[in-house]
């Protein structure tokens, strides 16, 4: 029942808006606009995000989808160019901005169906985060006490229609700031401490990379010093972990702090260090109702069955777990996202809006 050059005709209009994350306005107004003449109420708070409810006609649990306005950069200027083929590129310059327009599209397509033949459905509820690509800002700061649903779909997930994400990890920011003390190289090195080595002996002694196969670390900058013949008497060294267990993520938070606490004192330095941890993971189980109701849907439409993967990327359904909310992430035909070379298939997203449309109506 949906309807191809409609999706194809939104995808475009909506991509076309410049919405790298906090640029949203432009594609949220029209997004606002839309949601009002499918009949739904439209709230929209303080951050930018938007929350639409549509009145159901029949009984059932009501049911939360959710999509994400931002992009990623380079994202400004962005056009789709659709091939004979039935693939959707960008023109090589920026995104495409399938993550995560198809996303809306396909919830929007819902709404036009339901509206347009009439359909039965129970109450829905819609939420279009701003944001998402900074750790889920903008749905770690939504007002949740006006959600009814206990259960939601995230479309968000890259690769074929029919993959889904039921577990992802906390990511936890880490900063730390070697203070030693400087000094001329040439001259005088015995009066020096040199932050740079404290920092090199602490990650000498650390592991990084795959910790195990829930957890992975990194350091990624390292910045400081300032000459070549001067003794660094400050270093800062910036990372993250992640881990699909909460708890071990901030027990290797720890382990990086002592660690280089300890070699700083050794050395007669100091470490000051913090932390943030800047999303919660969460863990939806395969037996769960939403994944059920899901695998019902693929296999009404013929679409086989379900394959349910891991992430190691955080989404909006972190925050949404949070706060009671029991949901998985769905691909929406995405491809190759946070590149120049992202792309989708408008078959893909076709099934994907019909997938939407049978959770929202059976």
């Amino acid at each position: 029942m949906v309807n191809r050059n409609r999706m194809i005709d939104a995808f475009r209009t909506l991509t076309a808006f410049d919405s790298e994350s906090f640029h949203e306005k432009e594609i949220a107004d029209h997004l606002e606009a839309k949601l009002r003449e499918l009949g739904t109420e439209v709230k929209r708070d303080n951050d930018g995000n938007i929350y639409a409810f549509l009145k159901g006609n029949a009984g059932g649990e009501p049911i939360l989808f959710s999509a994400h306005m931002d992009t990623v950069s380079p994202g400004v200027g962005k056009k789709a160019v659709f091939h004979d083929s039935g693939k959707v590129t960008s023109d090589g310059r920026t995104v495409l901005g399938a993550d995560d327009v198809t996303g809306i599209v396909a919830i929007l397509e819902m709404l036009e169906v339901i509206k347009e033949k009439r359909l039965s459905h129970p109450d829905i509820e819609a939420v279009f985060f701003v944001a998402e690509e900074v750790y889920g800002l903008g749905s770690a700061n939504f007002d949740y006490s006006q959600i009814k649903a206990r259960k939601a779909y995230v479309l968000d997930l890259d690769g074929p229609v029919g993959r889904i994400a039921n577990r992802a990890p906390s990511i936890v920011q880490f900063e730390i700031r070697i203070e030693g003390k400087s000094a001329h190289a040439g001259f005088e090195p015995e009066k020096g401490i040199s932050a740079l080595q404290i920092a090199a002996r602490g990650i000498d002694g650390l592991k990084l990379g795959r910790i195990d196969e829930k957890t992975t670390a990194n350091i990624g900058v390292i910045s400081g010093g300032t000459g070549k013949n001067i003794i660094p008497g400050e270093v800062k060294l910036e990372g993250e972990v992640r881990s699909l267990d909460d708890e071990a993520a901030l027990a290797y938070i720890e382990k990086i702090k002592e660690r280089f606490e300890t070699v700083s004192g050794e050395f007669g330095g100091k470490c000051f260090f913090t932390s943030k941890r800047m999303i919660k993971a969460f863990h939806t189980e395969s037996d769960s109702e939403v994944i059920r109701k899901y695998a019902d849907a693929l296999h009404a439409l013929g679409y086989g069955e379900p394959v349910i993967v891991t992430t190691f990327g955080g989404s909006d359904n972190n925050n949404l777990a949070l706060h009671g909310i029991e949901g998985i992430v769905i691909s929406n035909a995405m491809n190759l996202v946070h590149t120049v070379n992202e792309y989708f298939y408008v078959d893909e997203l076709v099934k994907s809006a019909e997938i939407v449309l049978r959770l929202g109506t059976k």
